[in-house]
């Protein structure tokens, strides 16, 4: 894989003493956060999001409508939005990543406060003192440059 201004140039597969090629590849993984091919150092969001929605739509699965709005949002912040932040300090993320990254908390509370508009959304995340990722990115990497 290749990061720079000729990543998209074609190269020859790497011969190995044994006669087996590596072959190029397009991402990889490192500690689970996936570096792809691009012209800048970047990071795939892709697999962090889905493994978010598979767990927030597993513990939404359990408790359902059993637990109030404000114990279920706490039970996804302590498990399910560590799959989407894991490692990510070490990512530059562009403002549309970021956002991104808010779209995906932002899905599930929909589903959760049981509306379709942003709003009112935001202003439940804001009376219960729910932090959005992007807010938290940024928090992490403050602390880090202190």
């Amino acid at each position: 894989m290749r990061i720079g201004p000729i990543s998209n140039a074609d190269c020859t597969p790497v011969c190995m003493s044994s006669g087996d090629n590596i072959m190029w590849v397009d991402e990889l993984r490192y500690l689970e956060v996936y570096i792809v091919r691009s012209r800048f150092f970047k990071c795939s969001l892709d697999k962090a999001k889905r493994s978010f929605y598979r767990a927030a739509n597993s513990v939404f699965g359990k408790i359902g409508r059993l637990a109030s709005e404000e114990v279920t949002l706490q039970i996804m912040d302590s498990k399910c939005i560590l799959m989407l932040l894991y490692g990510l300090e070490a990512c530059p993320l562009s403002k549309s990543e970021r956002s991104s990254l808010d779209f995906a908390i932002d899905r599930f509370s929909m589903k959760l406060f049981q509306t379709s508009y942003i709003n009112i959304v935001r202003h439940c995340q804001s009376f219960l003192n729910f932090e959005l990722p992007s807010v938290r990115w940024e928090n992490v990497l403050q602390n880090l440059n202190r």
